[in-house]
């Protein structure tokens, strides 16, 4: 039987910038070090946006020692860093950015998602480096839906999709300087799963 640790309530929804209505389920600040290599997970959306000729977002700032992995549900994004990396990513993408040593990166709505308007629903989850990897180069990885496996489970209860590590035989496109598993799960109403 596994020991329950704690109950803890999200804090109050923020903005980050003007573009990501966030709610932080977990940060460093309070799960540090129960929750290692992982350091935030922030729900941003969902949030219904109207059209603008103005992209929303938020501008340059730093980024050092860590990754931030970025799941879009709904909306645009549009990513670019001091590296000259950058790039969209839509529904079901994912957006894997290795700070490292150092790096300087703004989000913004896409040029498209801003003209329209509509829903934006995102997950970002950041992943502390190890101390060895800390001052590597910074990288990006634009990973499209269509690149990640979808694993379906047992029952109909849903499916898995595999962006990092494995499950049921594949295994997730994302490069990652700690072994680990990040899996996008749907499950369905009244059913079930287990996972060992």
């Amino acid at each position: 039987m596994k020991k329950i640790s704690g109950l803890y309530s999200a804090p109050r929804p923020h903005w980050v910038g003007d573009g990501f209505p966030v709610r932080s389920l977990f940060s460093y600040n309070t799960h540090g070090r129960q929750l290692s290599p992982f350091l935030l997970l922030d729900h941003a959306g969902p949030a219904e946006f109207s059209p603008t000729d103005t992209p929303r977002g938020v501008g340059q700032h730093p980024h050092r020692g860590f990754e931030t992995v970025t799941i879009v549900y709904d909306g645009e994004v549009a990513h670019r860093d001091s590296t000259g990396a950058g790039g969209e990513i839509g529904p079901g993408d994912v957006q894997w950015m290795t700070a490292a040593s150092g790096i300087l990166h703004e989000e913004f709505h896409s040029e498209a998602f801003t003209r329209r308007g509509g829903k934006l629903e995102m997950v970002q989850l950041w992943v502390n480096l190890p101390a060895s990897d800390k001052m590597a180069t910074p990288g990006y990885q634009n990973i499209g839906n269509a690149d990640i496996p979808v694993v379906p489970l047992a029952d109909g209860a849903g499916s898995v999709r595999v962006i990092a590590g494995a499950f049921g035989g594949q295994h997730g496109p994302a490069r990652t300087h700690t072994p680990m598993d990040v899996w996008d799960l749907r499950l369905q109403r009244d059913r079930h799963a287990t996972f060992a």
